[in-house]
């Protein structure tokens, strides 16, 4: 794990890591964060109550590890996300 991220790089880990269709091993490949080590840099960065929060909507998902998701999900964001639009 690279220790020194970027304000933007942090700033879209934590984006990911809210999203509920990005799977952790998209985050992994990107910018090279296993679970533990994501979970160390949220807390880091999120208060403590956002944190709370964000593990909760963590354990809740079925959707954060590939393996687990069914076969017709194939994307990690919403095909109305606004980045993707074209």
């Amino acid at each position: 794990m690279r220790k020194n991220f970027s304000l933007e790089e942090t700033s879209r880990i934590i984006e990911m890591a809210w999203e509920d269709r990005t799977s952790l091993d998209a985050i992994y490949r990107n910018f090279g964060l296993k679970e533990d080590q994501l979970k160390l840099l949220m807390k880091k960065e999120l208060k403590r109550g956002s944190y709370t929060l964000w593990r909760k909507r963590m354990k809740a998902s079925d959707l954060r590890h590939e393996s687990l998701r069914p076969n017709g999900i194939t994307r990690a964001y919403c095909s109305q996300q606004y980045k993707f639009k074209k």
